[in-house]
């Protein structure tokens, strides 16, 4: 099997002490992004790492930005959430995304000054935040989410504006309707592409509603990248070839009116050539899909559509 190597694609600067990173993201200008807590405590670790939290709420945080090897910050006021997700908004805020159960105040919004300018449900059982560039953001959830009776997560994946209102909710059509979380979801611009488990169908929507509907011949997989027709699929399980999924296969696949055909199979590496075995989940935007490791927060790396 050929490979396919990753490309390295941002670094914390080491001025900042990783180990106090909460959350980090590509945002939709392609800006690396980590949220930092200066008095942040370490619970417990998990995948070789000591896991940071904060050690009161609120707080103030701090955004470190890469943009292309240039390096900014951003304080955020009033931090009220404890952050496991964050991303970028149209305007120059960001959205955060915390811990909580069925109907908590999780999601906090915050506008270009840093301050606080709401705290609103945002789900439970959260698998995706990515943000786009023009409207808002988008959310989606587990299984166990979408059936714990939080009003939010029941939506699936659900679409807000940039001030944190609920916009809609995507609802797969007939003959799709038991269709339950997206795995994997790209955002670009406005438009987005879920595919969902277990059925592998790829369905494509904007703030217009569903564009269209796709079965692949890969299910599962945890990254997806677009480019015109072509589709790259990292892992998942390609039916009638795999028996199971691996973390590091890369399928290519070319759209077709009703669904996609395989045209390529490859390994994922590093740029050294160590097979890549375990990761993070990725964020997915366009042409490209970015992951990290297990172990650090301070490199992303990318492989994009050629």
């Amino acid at each position: 099997m050929t490979k396919v190597a990753l490309r390295s694609y941002a670094l914390l600067p080491r001025q900042y002490d990783e180990r106090k990173v909460l959350a980090s993201t590509i945002d939709p200008w392609g800006r690396a992004l980590w949220l930092i807590c200066p008095d942040a405590r370490f619970p417990h670790r998990w995948a070789g790492r000591d896991v940071p939290a904060p050690l009161n709420l609120p707080f103030d945080a701090l955004v470190v930005i890469s943009d292309r090897g240039e390096v900014r910050e951003r304080p955020l006021y009033g931090v009220a959430v404890d952050p496991k997700a964050i991303d970028a908004l149209p305007g120059g805020g960001f959205v955060l995304s915390g811990n909580g159960g069925p109907n908590a105040r999780s999601g906090q919004i915050f506008g270009p000054d840093g301050h606080s300018r709401r705290r609103f449900p945002m789900g439970t059982y959260l698998t995706h935040l990515v943000a786009d560039r023009r409207a808002g953001f988008w959310t989606g959830y587990a299984v166990e989410g979408m059936c714990s009776g939080d009003r939010v997560s029941a939506g699936g994946l659900v679409r807000w504006d940039a001030r944190g209102n609920r916009a809609s909710a995507l609802r797969p059509p007939e003959p799709y309707r038991h269709l339950t979380e997206a795995v994997t979801v790209n955002v670009a611009d406005s438009a987005v592409h879920a595919l969902y488990w277990p059925d592998a169908a790829l369905v494509e929507t904007g703030p217009g509603g569903m564009l269209r509907i796709r079965a692949l011949p890969v299910s599962d997989p945890v990254g997806l990248a677009i480019r015109g027709d072509r589709l790259l699929l990292l892992g998942g399980v390609e039916r009638g070839v795999d028996r199971a999924g691996r973390v590091g296969a890369v399928h290519h696949l070319r759209g077709t009116d009703g669904g996609a055909v395989v045209t390529g199979r490859e390994g994922l590496v590093f740029p050294n050539g160590d097979p890549v075995l375990r990761h993070a989940r990725p964020v997915c935007r366009g042409p490209h899909v970015f992951l990290r490791t297990l172990r650090t927060l301070r490199q992303w790396w990318v492989v994009t559509v050629p």
